[in-house]
């Protein structure tokens, strides 16, 4: 999962002539959800959002030192699935972003968790429309524009092989030990046999 997010001081998104979400100072987040993309990475999107340290502390004053949170700032929400973009040559292809159909469950799903983990959400989560031709205005503070990836998902990561045992070398030197004892104990029960044969002929 990509997600965009910009620090602004407004943002709003209309489709045609109707504002589908409006929001004063904030941020505005572009997101994309790709095809490996579980309900693991909406949790860890939305907590990263909600904690980002973007905006000045509103006791103090200091710089990237407050979230959404503490500054009860407004966040605004667009679908983008051309985030998950790979470029061939000089084409954009998309094969990597998720399916429209599954797609818009997945982001009604991360708008949910989002809104469960920001009091007076409704006010304060907007939206675009999800699969809609949407035109996307933005203010943006600073500029600040943050670019983040969800990590790979547990169940994507490959365990490595366990490595073979190594045999304790000092077990491996015994055993050649206890083999040679035993070669030596059958040469010499050979040398006997023959030398007893040899006193009965003579």
């Amino acid at each position: 999962m990509k997600a965009i997010v910009q620090k602004v001081t407004k943002a709003s998104v209309t489709v045609g002539d109707r504002c589908t979400g409006s929001i004063g100072q904030g941020m505005c987040v572009l997101l994309g959800i790709s095809t490996k993309d579980t309900d693991k990475e909406i949790e860890w999107m939305a907590n990263k959002l909600v904690k980002l340290r973007i905006f000045n502390h509103p006791d103090t004053d200091k710089p990237w030192d407050a979230d959404l949170l503490q500054c009860k700032f407004g966040i605004l929400i667009v679908s983008q699935f051309t985030l998950q973009c790979v470029l061939k040559g000089n084409k954009p292809d998309f094969h990597n972003a998720m399916k429209a159909e599954q797609s818009e469950l997945m982001y009604n799903k991360f708008v949910q968790v989002l809104k469960s983990k920001i009091p007076n959400s409704d006010t304060l989560v907007q939206e675009g429309e999800f699969g809609a031709f949407m035109q996307v205005h933005i203010q943006n503070d600073g500029p600040v524009t943050i670019p983040i990836e969800s990590p790979e998902s547990l169940s994507t990561q490959k365990v490595k092989p366990a490595k073979p045992q190594k045999q304790n070398n000092k077990n491996q030197g015994k055993k050649k030990m206890e083999s040679s004892e035993v070669a030596k104990d059958e040469t010499d029960k050979v040398v006997e046999q023959v030398t007893e044969d040899l006193d009965k002929k003579l």
